[in-house]
């Protein structure tokens, strides 16, 4: 987890300078963007098996 942590970090970094050019995107909103669909997706899931 620490290796694909700083990967995300990284990308999110990336997509973040190279999307708003000349100016940036924080990384923490370009995190949220991408983990926000993700942890949907897990709550979705763990609720489908407790039924």
């Amino acid at each position: 987890s620490t290796v694909l942590g700083a990967i995300l970090l990284t990308a999110a970094d990336v997509v973040g300078r190279i999307v708003a050019r000349p100016s940036e995107i924080d990384v923490g909103i370009v995190t949220a963007l991408i983990g926000a669909p993700f942890f949907i997706y897990i709550v979705r899931r763990q609720k489908v098996r407790a039924l």
